[in-house]
C-alpha cells in the first residue's frame, strides 16, 4: 500500500530571546520558580509588528520545500495547524498560500491547538494514500506573545508559552516500511473550559459555571468583546494547570502504546519520541511511563518554550537536523492539549 513520507522538514524561530530574567520585568516570577515548573530557560517572541503566525510558517516552509526538492508551485494542497491565526477569519492556511505565490490550491486549517500538528499530518497522510494529492504542505505555527497577560495575575501562563514555525512536505512513498505508519486521534470535551480562550467568541458567557464578570443577557448578546472583558482578563488564556498535568501524562503515554500496538512493535522499537513541548516535566512522566532511554526522547522546551502546534515539527525537525534521527528509525509523535485532544503518529523515516 503507498503510504507517505515527509520529504523536507524546516523550522523557524524569532530572533528575540526572551529569558527567564527577561520575564521577571513584567511579573513577579523567578528563574527558579518557572524552570522547577516547567523546565524553561527561554522562549522566543517574534516581532511585535513584523511577524505574524503566517510569515514564520512561510519560512519554515521554504526550508522544508527546498529540502524536498520541490519548488512552491508544485504544492498542491495546504493543512495549518494554529490557534493563533493571523487574522479571526481568513485562516492562516490561504495567507500562506499567498505569500508564497503558489497555484489555486486548497488550504485547510486546523484548531487543535497542541495536537494541531498532528492532526493536520494525519488529514494531509489520508490524502497521499487516496492519491488525492501529491506534495501536501503541513505547517503548524503560533505567535501566542501578542495574546498573553505579562503581568504578575497572567504569569501561570505567559511564563510557558513562545512563538515558532515548522513544517514539512508529504510526498507518496512505494518504499518498503517507509513512511507514516498510521496515526492515531481523540478527543475528550467534557473539562474543555479549563484549557482555552473564552473571548471573543459567541458563547456570550453562559456556559460559565461561575463568571468573573456578569453581564445581562441583552449586553452580553451583543457583545463580542466588552470593556469589562478585558478588565477582567477574560481575553486571556485560561488554563487549569494541575488537571491539564494529570490528563496528560496519562493520555499521552495511551497513545504511544496505541500506535505501537497497532503495528505490533514495543518501546523497545522506539529511536526517537517526540513529545509535545507542553512542559519538561510532563515529557519526564511519559518517558518514565513508556521506561525509555534519554536517547530516545527529544526535548527542546529549555530554549522555545512551549510552541503548541509547532513544537512537534520544531523538535522534529532540530533532532533531524542533529543526526538524532535518520533513515530506517521509528520516530514516533505525541501530542497532547486544549479540548481535550490528543494523537499520535507513528514514522519510519
Amino acid at each position: 500500500m503507498q503510504r507517505s513520507k515527509i520529504a523536507g522538514i524546516g523550522y523557524y524561530v524569532p530572533k528575540n530571546v526572551f529569558t527567564n530574567s527577561d520575564m521577571m520585568k513584567y511579573m513577579d516570577t523567578s528563574d527558579e520558580w518557572i524552570q522547577e515548573r516547567t523546565g524553561i530557560k527561554e522562549r522566543r517572541f517574534a516581532d511585535r509588528t513584523g511577524e505574524t503566525t503566517t510569515t514564520m510558517g512561510v519560512e519554515a516552509s521554504k526550508i522544508a520545500i527546498e529540502r524536498a526538492g520541490i519548488t512552491p508551485q508544485d504544492i498542491d494542497f495546504i493543512v495549518f495547524a494554529t490557534l493563533s491565526p493571523d487574522y479571526y477569519f481568513p485562516g492562516c492556511g490561504v495567507l500562506l498560500q499567498r505569500a508564497m505565490n503558489m497555484k489555486e490550491i486548497g488550504a485547510l486549517d486546523v484548531r487543535n491547538q497542541c495536537s494541531g500538528f498532528v492532526y493536520a499530518l494525519s488529514v494531509a497522510d489520508q490524502f497521499i494514500k487516496t492519491g488525492m494529492y501529491k506534495n501536501i504542505l503541513v505547517v503548524g505555527a503560533e505567535k501566542h506573545s501578542f495574546g498573553l497577560d505579562f503581568s504578575t495575575r497572567g504569569r501561570n501562563i505567559s511564563v510557558i508559552f513562545g512563538d515558532g514555525a515548522g513544517a514539512v512536505v508529504l510526498q507518496p512513498t512505494d518504499k518498503e516500511g517507509q513512511g507514516i505508519l498510521s496515526t492515531h486521534l481523540h478527543s475528550d470535551g467534557e473539562s474543555a473550559e479549563i484549557l482555552a480562550m473564552y473571548n471573543p467568541g459567541t458563547h456570550a458567557n453562559h456556559w460559565v459555571k461561575d463568571p468573573v464578570a456578569k453581564f445581562d443577557d441583552a449586553e452580553m448578546g451583543a457583545m463580542f468583546m466588552s470593556n469589562a472583558m478585558v478588565d477582567e482578563a477574560q481575553n486571556f488564556p485560561n488554563m487549569d494547570g494541575p488537571a491539564v498535568f494529570k490528563k496528560a501524562i496519562v493520555k499521552m503515554p495511551e497513545v504511544v502504546e496505541e500506535a505501537l500496538a497497532a503495528n505490533n512493535l514495543t518501546t523497545a522499537d522506539i529511536n526517537m519520541l517526540i513529545p509535545h513541548q507542553a512542559n519538561l516535566r510532563i515529557a519526564q512522566f511519559v518517558q518514565q511511563k513508556l521506561q525509555l532511554k534519554d536517547e530516545q526522547v527529544y526535548n527542546n522546551i529549555q530554549k522555545f518554550g512551549n510552541t503548541t502546534a509547532a513544537s512537534v515539527p520544531i523538535a522534529l525537525c532540530e533532532a533531524w537536523e542533529q543526526g538524532k534521527i535518520k533513515e530506517g528509525d521509528l520516530v514516533c509523535l505525541a501530542a497532547f492539549g486544549s479540548g481535550f485532544t490528543w494523537a499520535g503518529a507513528l514514522i519510519r523515516w
